[in-house]
């Protein structure tokens, strides 16, 4: 019976009806498709065509998307990924087989500590890198601990998705046992005074030091003096710093000495870590401001923390104008400028820097000794120089028409003292200096630094130490 248009055919008979037709067909292969399916086989074990018609094709997989950008962000499974951090390992040739440690580790370091509570433990340096041991709030409240702490504990290593590792325990804070230093009084409560305890600059051994012979008659420098070398360029600042250093080191090994170079040279920086033994912190010129700045912070409240132990500390920084003109760069704008294109807001953490100089009456000292550029034709640094010219207590001011004339060290004598000498000398020796310095003072009457100053050295040669000096001054009549 015909089938009329319109009525459903069931599959089998729809199947049947095609054979039919095809055994009718004079051209009708019955194996190509056997033939077709053998080439698909084929193609399906040799990788297939992927985008040219291949039959290759994995099923579709709705979560192949989301697991591929779940690898990205280093949160899905991987199959053979890197161990460790592996943020910083994606690009390694080889992976390691190694199963990672999980065994505690014995570390030390500076802390870091942020506004919100936790910190960083600085293992290298005084910079952020992935070795740094993460510190947490908790560890923080319960030892009191603060910014610029030498802290040694026990530190587990990273997990395969931490960045950092992570301080399980605090043993020691600054050398002393970590309970024993929960109730150590504030920098900030510590009662100021003026420095009464004098470092001397002038060795034995060494009579020709004419530049630390000359600062202990001028401007004698005390524990906890908040001192200004005032200097032009080329006039031999870093050589009286580097003399003041090895001075102190070799006269008062108590006294616990850092090096502070921001924005420097390079190559000063070498000559000064082979010069000095104490420890020398620096920041080179090459490097952003917000990288000064933190070097600065750091050290400083690591100083601090020092001085609350009751140790005496030296800071030698070169210098307060840099860190200034850093902290113009990083610091957030005010909207306020001053003379010199300085914002109002940038010149506090340097003065909050320098003013941290002090002498402590419940014990330890923190000296400052602080490098300002003059004469450069700045108005910057002329603006810097005037806001920090009245804050120290000691100035030591260079002369470049006496360098010029290559007479070394080139101090203006007349220009440079220190205030409150008198808690530095004894009665006799004040009497001394105070009858040299009226005949310097006389030579330089007309301004110029370079007449006293060389009789100043000539006679210093002819005596082994200030001492026999200051006593034959005292033979000689009042003029």
């Amino acid at each position: 019976m015909a089938e009329h248009e319109g009525t459903p055919v069931a599959p089998e008979a729809r199947r049947h009806n095609n054979e039919r037709a095809n055994e009718r067909n004079p051209n009708y292969n019955p194996n190509r498709n056997n033939d077709r399916n053998r080439n698909n086989n084929r193609n399906d074990r040799q990788g297939g065509n992927d985008r040219q018609g291949g039959n290759d094709r994995e099923p579709f997989d709705p979560n192949r998307n989301r697991n591929r950008n779940r690898r990205r962000r280093g949160k899905g499974p991987r199959d053979e990924g890197p161990q460790g951090n592996d943020r910083y390992e994606l690009n390694e040739p080889e992976v390691s087989s190694e199963p990672i440690s999980t065994e505690p580790v014995s570390v030390s370091g500076y802390l870091d500590l942020r506004d919100e509570g936790y910190g960083f433990l600085r293992v290298n340096g005084y910079l952020p890198n992935r070795e740094d041991s993460y510190v947490s709030v908790r560890l923080t409240r319960q030892f009191g601990l603060r910014k610029g702490d030498f802290v040694s504990g026990m530190s587990k290593p990273a997990g395969r998705n931490e960045k950092n590792p992570a301080m399980l325990d605090i043993a020691t804070i600054n050398g002393v046992d970590a309970e024993k230093v929960k109730n150590r009084p504030r920098f900030e409560d510590l009662t100021p005074l003026f420095p009464d305890s004098r470092l001397v600059l002038e060795n034995a051994a060494d009579p020709n030091n004419m530049t630390a012979r000359i600062i202990d008659l001028i401007a004698p420098i005390g524990k906890g003096q908040r001192g200004i070398i005032v200097s032009p360029p080329k006039a031999g600042k870093t050589t009286v710093m580097k003399t003041i250093a090895t001075s102190i080191e070799r006269n008062h090994p108590e006294v616990k000495l850092i090096v502070l170079l921001i924005d420097e040279r390079p190559e000063e920086v070498t000559d000064m870590r082979r010069t000095v033994k104490g420890e020398v912190i620096a920041s080179t010129f090459d490097r952003p401001s917000e990288e000064h700045t933190h070097v600065a912070e750091l050290t400083i409240e690591k100083a601090k923390r020092m001085v609350e132990m009751g140790n005496d500390v030296v800071i030698i920084l070169d210098g307060i104008t840099r860190l200034s003109r850093a902290y113009n760069l990083a610091a957030p704008a005010t909207g306020r400028i001053m003379s010199g294109g300085i914002d109002a807001g940038a010149l506090y953490p340097p003065k909050k820097f320098f003013g941290a100089a002090r002498n402590v009456e419940e014990g330890g000292s923190l000296t400052i000794l602080a490098t300002a550029l003059v004469e450069t034709n700045s108005r910057m640094d002329d603006a810097i120089f005037e806001e920090f010219k009245g804050t120290g207590n000691m100035e030591l001011r260079l002369d470049r028409k006496v360098a010029e004339r290559r007479i070394y060290p080139a101090i203006d004598v007349d220009a440079s003292s220190t205030r409150h000498e008198e808690l530095l000398f004894d009665r006799k020796e004040l009497q001394q200096v105070w009858k040299l310095r009226r005949v310097l003072s006389g030579l330089a009457a007309d301004g110029n630094a370079a007449p006293g100053l060389e009789l100043l050295i000539d006679r210093l040669k002819t005596f082994k130490n200030n001492a026999d000096f200051l006593t034959e001054i005292a033979k000689q009549p009042t003029s």
